[in-house]
């Protein structure tokens, strides 16, 4: 609550005559407003007394000013009623943050606990790979186990929404999904189609997660080749 001109004016000199009186200079404006706080708190106190009083019955006023007294009672009520509603709906949300920090952390300890869960068995057929005798097993064998592996580890993946991005060589090439890593022309394979594929991608969902490694069939004038042949010196 601000204070009136004429109250400043007599701080004002209030101040200054007290200053005069104990020789100490000039008072500074930070000393004001601690004195500016002072009756602003002192009033404060007095109208929360007021309100203590007219909630307790305690207000004693004339008959024509009950209905005043009355209004200021209701108000406190609302306002206590409010308050406290305030209070429950702070803890509400702050119960709610706390519950939703921790489903996302049980939510994150679950994903996790799935993927370890399927790679599992995925490290059970290593296991049985290495127990076996290095005299006894044919290459042929050896491909067959890592062949088997690889089939229990796309179909773990799969179960996660990860598909495997594998083009053919002659489709066409596409950024979004292949990259490029040279250009190989190959018989029978248009410009622009793919050539060589040098590493499977994959996706989640409808989303790259890394793009398929290929080789690409250049352009005619990449390869340096004069369309028009020796006709062109004529």
């Amino acid at each position: 609550m601000k204070m009136s001109e004429d109250m400043k004016d007599r701080l004002h000199e209030e101040a200054h005559e007290d200053v005069l009186e104990h020789e100490i200079g000039e008072v500074d404006a930070s000393e004001i407003e601690e004195i500016e706080a002072g009756f602003d708190a002192d009033k404060l106190a007095r109208l929360e007394s007021i309100r203590q009083m007219a909630v307790n019955g305690e207000l004693e006023v004339s008959d024509e000013h009950e209905e005043i007294v009355d209004a200021l009672v209701e108000t406190i009520r609302q306002r206590d009623e409010n308050f406290g509603r305030f209070q429950e709906m702070a803890a509400e949300h702050r119960n709610f943050q706390r519950r939703a920090s921790m489903n996302e952390q049980e939510a994150r300890t679950s994903s996790r606990q799935g993927v370890v869960q399927a790679l599992i068995p995925l490290m059970d057929h290593f296991e049985m790979a290495l127990l076996q005798d290095p005299e006894k097993v044919s290459a042929k064998d050896v491909i067959y186990g890592v062949e088997m592996i690889r089939g229990e580890f796309l179909k773990m993946l799969s179960g996660y929404g990860v598909s495997a991005i594998e083009p053919k060589l002659g489709d066409e090439f596409d950024p979004g999904k292949h990259a490029a890593m040279m250009q190989q022309a190959v018989e029978g394979i248009d410009p622009g189609h793919i050539s060589v594929l040098m590493g499977v991608g994959y996706m989640l969902g409808d989303r790259v997660i890394r793009p398929a490694k290929v080789g690409v069939a250049p352009q005619v004038e990449d390869l340096g080749v004069d369309e028009g042949g020796d006709d062109a010196d004529l």
